[in-house]
């Protein structure tokens, strides 16, 4: 594990390492997400149902409050920026809810979509919690989906990390990125199928919880949304062109959203899961 930085040098990295700050997300790939998300595309949706109010101008304005994106609705090419502030700021209120889930020995649900990049971020936090006491739950191992990929039909199936940490590989057992809500969707619906006894419950259904269920959702992307949606407090990092997280945070579907840059080398998270355990008093 890396010496916990101070906020001042956690910045400083941040900004060096382009997780933040200036970014190599383009500006119109940004556009572009918040304008299919506008028109409800379910690829950019993450799983959440979003209520109607979401324009393009609204997406643009909550990406600008939340993460720290250029505000210049006539900035359309080049490179997009993010907070750092906002980072670290979200980091700590995540790191908040991470610890109250350490005192309350509570029971976590992890998942990836960025295995290549985040994968340590989340094993780090998955060991230090098991260490506490926690349950970390791996429902719907080996549950398996098919996903069109560049005109051909592909299987993806859920697998975890040793440490509890679910993720989406392919046959060959490659790891894949994904924005897709159907694993965690069936991860929940796994939970209330063994609580229910009904294999067919919706994992948002109304009705008392199952007897085993996530206090806490601790996840990115479409396994974040689906997550929120589903009533589980959920905590996840998202980048700049993936507005839904955000826009579930300002429904209060999402608890903390962290805006980063999730595709920069995974050593350069080091320091920024050393804030967030510390900040969580997993450190």
């Amino acid at each position: 594990m890396a010496d916990v930085p101070t906020r001042a040098e956690l910045r400083a990295h941040l900004v060096r390492t382009m997780i933040a700050g200036d970014v190599a997300t383009p500006r119109q790939n940004n556009l572009l997400h918040y304008r299919r998300m506008a028109a409800r595309n379910p690829y950019y949706l993450f799983g959440l149902r979003l209520s109607e109010r979401w324009g393009e101008r609204d997406v643009l304005k909550t990406m600008v409050e939340l993460c720290g994106v250029d505000p210049d609705p006539l900035h359309l090419y080049g490179d997009d920026t993010i907070d750092p502030e906002l980072t670290i700021d979200a980091l700590e209120a995540m790191g908040d809810r991470i610890g109250l889930a350490a005192s309350r020995r509570e029971t976590v649900l992890l998942a990836t979509g960025h295995p290549a990049t985040l994968t340590p971020v989340y094993r780090a936090v998955a060991e230090a919690l098991a260490g506490r006491g926690c349950r970390v739950l791996t429902p719907a191992g080996g549950w398996t989906y098919e996903i069109e990929s560049y005109g051909q039909r592909e299987t993806r199936r859920i697998v975890y990390a040793p440490e509890g940490v679910a993720m989406l590989e392919d046959e060959t057992g490659r790891t894949h990125h994904t924005h897709d809500a159907a694993p965690m969707n069936a991860m929940l619906a796994e939970l209330r199928s063994a609580g229910d006894g009904s294999a067919s419950a919706s994992p948002d259904s109304a009705g008392p919880k199952p007897r085993l269920w996530p206090d806490l959702a601790i996840a990115d992307h479409g396994w974040a949304g689906a997550a929120g949606q589903a009533g589980v407090d959920t905590v996840g990092f998202a980048d700049c062109n993936d507005p839904a997280l955000f826009a579930g945070a300002a429904e209060g579907k999402i608890q903390v959203v962290v805006p980063l840059d999730d595709g920069v080398s995974p050593h350069h998270y080091a320091p920024l899961t050393a804030y967030l355990l510390d900040r969580a008093g997993l450190g």
